[in-house]
């Protein structure tokens, strides 16, 4: 039986800031409120989405407790340890264990690509201190490491290993993982695969979409996950489908959800170098793109229900 049962929609959330590039509490406060009132299934604290490369280890706690009192409960919180040193990332998941969280994700560290037998040591180490369910995050095109066959197999030996944000875009990764790692729950991690990973079992999706558009990827998830209506959720991923082209086009991700969480009247349009936020014709282009794919899954969900 497994340590704890992700599904739905975890939202990697963002880190609104001030002019001067520290921590906006009450826009932070804002987006938690907004994003349990759309029904996200858990929130997610120091994922990259949030910025956390440009962060110290002492801020990233701090988020990740104030989250945890903002939640109160009311949601899983899932804390981010990925750092290239072992140690940050020791102290990241000790925190995380102290504050009680829920869980913690677990990147492989960047830069120096190690095998799959030192990532998995590490990844251990990191679970000796935490000793919490863990969803690992495999993201080899930032990380530059691939979690390979040896590295599952090392790490599970552990049974706090349950969970998999796959992010690697190959959809043979899907395959391998659903039918030969059954036991570690499959999540997916690529937007744009969100169908075929739903088709495979996945019973969570991690998207930074969901910060501001939470309603039609919680509809993705029902009709799929929920409903096992496929024909409907062909017909929701086909209206996403615009949006995830804007999110991964030039490098602007986290501009991009930050730009669509300041739409939704939240302002948290404000970037840690070396970002620079979206310019009028990023803004001008996503603004359109999210009009017509409000409009569209809200005709298809009506369409459902009469």
């Amino acid at each position: 039986m497994t340590v704890f049962t992700f599904k739905g929609i975890y939202t990697p959330l963002v880190t609104p800031l001030n002019d001067d590039g520290s921590v906006r509490w009450d826009g932070l406060a804002d987006v938690i409120e907004y994003l349990i009132s759309k029904n996200v299934h858990g929130l997610i604290t120091g994922g990259s989405t949030g910025e956390n490369y440009a962060q110290t280890v002492a801020e990233r706690v701090e988020i990740a407790q104030f989250t945890k009192d903002r939640i109160n409960g009311r949601l899983p919180l899932v804390v981010g340890t990925g750092a290239m040193l072992t140690s940050d990332s020791i102290a990241l998941a000790t925190a995380a264990r102290d504050m009680k969280a829920d869980c913690i994700l677990l990147a492989s560290p960047p830069y120096s690509v190690p095998t799959d037998r030192e990532n998995a040591l590490n990844a251990l180490a990191i679970d000796k201190a935490a000793n919490l369910p863990i969803m690992l995050y495999n993201y080899p095109h930032r990380t530059g490491t691939m979690m390979g066959e040896e590295f599952l197999d090392r790490v599970c030996r552990s049974r706090n290993f349950c969970g998999i944000k796959e992010s690697s875009g190959d959809i043979n990764r899907v395959h391998l993982l659903a039918r030969d790692y059954p036991h570690i729950q499959l999540g997916c991690g690529m937007d744009d695969q969100a169908l075929e990973f739903f088709a495979w079992g996945a019973p969570f999706w991690v998207c930074g979409g969901s910060n501001f558009l939470p309603e039609e990827h919680v509809a993705l998830y029902d009709a799929c996950v929920v409903e096992g209506d496929f024909a409907k959720g062909r017909r929701i991923m086909n209206a996403m489908m615009p949006l995830m082209r804007v999110l991964e086009q030039g490098g602007k991700f986290i501009q991009t959800i930050k730009h669509g969480v300041t739409m939704n009247g939240i302002e948290a349009s404000h970037v840690r170098e070396p970002l620079r936020p979206l310019n009028k014709d990023d803004k001008r282009e996503l603004e359109q793109v999210v009009r017509v794919l409000r409009k569209t899954i809200a005709d298809i969900q009506a369409e459902t229900k009469s």
